[in-house]
Formats: structure tokens, sequence, C-alpha cells
């Protein structure tokens, strides 16, 4: 009986020992070539306000805090990979009604983005066309008091998008 505990012992430890766990910093997914990443401002197919440069430092920040590439948002020839990204779609959606105000009292941010990263050479490293990312929030209903909760809402949302993001540029190239 011991010899076989000891053996499914030993089985278990090489098993956790792969588990897939890195350290911060290691990107072991990336390019082992790439040591910077250029990602200029998103673009936006929408008319909604400022919300493709919050996306943008998200993304920026999230890089800086996973990673020890060097990260900048100007497109030089001297990055080793570039991520573009476009905001195709925001909606936003009221989601409850307030009967005493007559009024809506919470509503949905909805974001569809599309990303691609190349490498120096133009070869795509990673593509997805079809980000899509949902925020709830509240709205004010007492004028004198009324704080738009909107920017709150996207950044909480352009923090989880980036989150999303950078995490499947690490994991899955």
């Amino acid at each position: 009986m011991r010899p076989s505990l000891h053996g499914l012992c030993a089985v278990l430890l090489l098993a956790l020992s792969g588990c897939g766990y890195h350290t911060l910093g290691s990107a072991a997914h990336l390019p082992p070539d790439v040591r910077t990443l250029s990602i200029p401002v998103f673009s936006t197919r929408t008319e909604a306000y400022h919300t493709e440069t919050v996306m943008t430092e998200a993304v920026i920040r999230e890089f800086a805090a996973r990673t020890r590439l060097r990260v900048t948002p100007v497109t030089t020839g001297e990055s080793d990979a570039v991520l573009h990204g476009a905001i195709l779609q925001q909606t936003v959606a009221p989601l409850t009604y307030n009967t005493n105000t007559q009024q809506s009292s919470s509503y949905l941010i909805t974001i569809v983005v599309s990303v691609t990263l190349t490498g120096h050479d133009g070869r795509v490293l990673y593509e997805n066309k079809n980000y899509v990312f949902r925020q709830q929030y509240q709205s004010t209903t007492n004028l004198p008091t009324f704080l738009d909760e909107s920017p709150a809402a996207e950044e909480r949302l352009s923090r989880e998008f980036a989150r999303q993001l950078v995490a499947d540029l690490l994991e899955s190239l």
C-alpha cells in the first residue's frame, strides 16, 4: 500500500507542476522577439465622445501592469508589434423604468470592439473582430443632484475589456 501511495503522490506532483501558471511579466505566449508594443488610440465608428481614449488608456495600463513590454501610444517603425483597436458599436439602452417619475432608472451600455495585433513584419499575431462588453449603471432622477453615471460605467467597462484582451493575448498566442 505504501509504494502505491508514493507513486500516486509523484504523479500528482508532476501533474500539478504543469498547471500553466506563469510569473508576472513573462508573457509566455507572445513571440520572444516582441519587447515593445505600440497601442495607438483606438478608432471609432460611433458618435460617442471620448470612449476610444478611455478604452486605449485602459489597455495601455493593463499591458504595463501585467507585462514587461515597453508600451507606447506612438506608432513608429521601431515597435516590435502594434495593437490596433476599433470601436464598432456603442449603444445605451434603458433597463428599468421608474413608474413614479416616468423615467428610466438604469441603463445598459454595450460596446463592440475589434482588435488586431500585428508583428513588425506585418504578420497578424492575434485578431478578434467581435469583443462585446456590457456595463449597467443607475440614473439619478433628482435633477438638483443629477450626476451622469455613464462615464464611470465606460471606465468600468474599459477596465474589464482591457483585462480580458490582455489575458487573451498573453494566453492564446
